[in-house]
């Protein structure tokens, strides 16, 4: 019979470092992944934004310049500004799925009227989704945790967590705090996960190197992003997307407002 002091002073098991590790590593990837996934979505909501306040000012600045390029070109008769005309119209026709393509801001017809207000400065509708809230993204943050698939050790358990976490995955990207407070309350109410039982040492090594696997996918996704040209944007001003927005939208109108001046007086020389 051993004392407990005799049990106290034996070496631990070989598996319990690797256990440890094991945890360690599931836990870093879940963090991680909540910080790819928060900063897909304030990404992808900043491009809706950006599309929306801007779209219409490059679509207008384009036409201008295609405008103004077909004026020198009548006036010149030169082949080069011919060509160069054409190509500059070439880039403002209307393409097959256009609307699409652009999330609603023209069709085949032009502009809609959504975009024209933004041209002119009148009121629109807000984007169809904004930037979660603090409050969201802390309910996000504690149900990814709590609920990730990485933590389940039977199938039924792991299909279980990304069913519901997809729920949760679609109510973050709308910024739907109250639909969040709803699922973490479901959460609470559901079954208890069951009790995690030690693992033999192979299936803990295997499990250290998937989860190397996943992390080193998760890396492409966020360097993918983060080197993208919206999330660059993002950067110069990330606690004021909005202003950031409406300053490049103020250098844009008045672009608009050189190139009218500009074709105003091609026109008026003949």
């Amino acid at each position: 019979m051993t004392t407990p002091e005799a049990d106290r002073s034996q070496p631990p098991r070989p598996e319990e470092r690797l256990e440890q590790a094991v945890r360690a590593a599931e836990q870093a990837l879940i963090e991680y992944e909540i910080a790819v996934e928060t900063f897909r979505v304030e990404v992808e909501n900043f491009s809706r934004l950006h599309e929306q306040r801007l779209g219409p000012l490059y679509v207008r600045i384009e036409e201008l310049d295609a405008e103004i390029a077909e004026a020198k070109a009548a006036r010149t008769g030169d082949p080069e500004d011919l060509r160069l005309a054409e190509e500059a119209r070439a880039r403002v026709q209307p393409i097959p799925g256009v609307e699409e393509l652009l999330h609603g801001w023209m069709d085949g017809d032009g502009l809609f009227p959504e975009a024209t207000a933004m041209l002119t400065g009148q009121a629109v509708q807000p984007p169809p989704r904004v930037r979660p809230s603090e409050g969201a993204r802390k309910l996000y943050r504690d149900l990814a945790r709590k609920a990730h698939p990485d933590l389940a050790q039977e199938e039924e358990e792991r299909k279980r967590r990304e069913e519901f976490l997809s729920r949760v995955n679609a109510a973050y990207a709308r910024g739907d705090e109250t639909l969040l407070t709803e699922l973490a309350e479901e959460w609470a109410a559901g079954p208890v996960p069951p009790e995690r039982r030690p693992s033999p040492a192979e299936e803990l090594y295997a499990r250290l190197e998937w989860l190397a696997q996943r992390k080193e996918l998760i890396a492409l996704v966020a360097r993918e992003l983060e080197e993208g040209a919206i999330a660059g944007l993002l950067r110069l001003s990330p606690d004021d997307p909005d202003g950031l927005l409406e300053e490049i939208g103020d250098r844009l109108r008045a672009d608009i407002a050189q190139r009218e001046a500009e074709l105003t007086a091609l026109l008026g020389q003949d």
